[in-house]
Order: structure tokens, then C-alpha cells, then sequence
């Protein structure tokens, strides 16, 4: 994903400060079924997300990590209620905070990462999270025409859809 630097296989836990000191990086695949969080939303869990981390300093010093994502998600479309894939890709560049004051001295672009007190972070939650925000609200794939349907209340469902139409009947009599 990125030309540059030597890259290494991404370990389970990894030492956000020592990370950006080194100025590490990281590429990797995760399969969509190792993702249960995301696998509720998706039609199936076919397919598997590439990522790259970039740990590093900023011109301000500010330290971050930066997350790579390419993946194509399999959903429902709510129109024509058949499975398309939904591409992601993405570029999130994370500024790691230790408490949440820091989350305002961010400069713009910044999402906040509040990095846990051991300064261990788990790059598959990292993927995982940022797929989950990736998701749209309500899938539709790309194509698909509204449905443009009008439907008629028969004469029984007018009658009990009004609130008065009892008081009706009974002023008959």
C-alpha cells in the first residue's frame, strides 16, 4: 500500500509510543469473518480487508498513527433488497491522545485515538472500528432505482383509520 520503508507483518498488540518513535509500519490482511462486530451489518463475511499502519510525528510533533483501509464490504441493498459490495477506501490518520484534554489540541484532519494507559493498541480493532464508520447509514448500491409505488386504502381501512367514524355510526341512529 505504500512504497517506502521496509514493512512488517503486523503483531497482535503493538506499543504506540515505541511504534512512533521507530517510526513503524505495518501492512496486513484481516478476513471479514474475523471482524464480529462488522459481520452483524454485512450480508455475509466474504472477503478480507487490507490495512496499513504508519506510526510517526507530524511537523508539530503531534504523534499519530496513520490507517490505510481497502476492502470491498458485502451488504443488502435497501431498495432492491439484493447483496452488492460496497468498496472502502480510506485513509484516517489517527492523533494518539493519553486523555481526552488533548482530543482539542489536535490539528484539523486529526481523528482522536486515546491510546489506553499500557500504550498498547490492537490493529484489528483499529481496521474493525474504522470499516464500522465506513458503513453507510443505509445501504444502496449503485444503480438501483427508488421504488416509485402508490398504495390505495381500500374503503374498510378509511373507515377504521378515522377516529370520529364511530361517532358517525352512531349519529346514524
Amino acid at each position: 500500500m505504500s512504497a517506502g520503508a521496509s514493512v512488517v507483518q503486523v503483531p497482535e498488540t503493538l506499543d504506540a509510543w515505541r511504534m512512533v518513535a521507530a517510526r513503524r509500519q505495518f501492512e496486513g490482511r484481516m478476513p471479514l469473518s474475523a471482524m464480529p462486530r462488522l459481520g452483524d451489518s454485512l450480508a455475509d463475511t466474504d472477503g478480507e480487508c487490507r490495512f496499513a499502519l504508519e506510526f510517526g510525528h507530524d511537523a508539530l510533533q503531534v504523534p499519530y498513527v496513520e490507517l490505510t483501509l481497502d476492502a470491498g464490504l458485502p451488504l443488502v441493498c435497501q431498495r432492491s433488497l439484493e447483496r452488492f459490495v460496497f468498496p472502502v477506501k480510506t485513509v484516517q490518520r489517527l492523533g494518539l491522545i493519553r486523555d481526552e484534554a488533548e482530543d482539542a489540541a489536535l490539528p484539523p484532519g486529526y481523528e482522536a485515538l486515546l491510546v489506553p494507559e499500557d500504550g498498547l493498541l490492537r490493529p484489528t480493532e483499529l481496521v474493525e472500528d474504522e470499516l464500522v464508520l465506513a458503513l453507510p447509514v443505509v445501504p444502496m448500491a449503485p444503480g438501483s432505482e427508488p421504488v416509485e409505488q402508490t398504495w390505495s386504502a381500500g374503503e374498510e381501512e378509511l373507515q377504521a383509520a378515522s377516529p370520529f367514524a364511530a361517532l358517525a355510526a352512531l349519529k346514524k341512529k
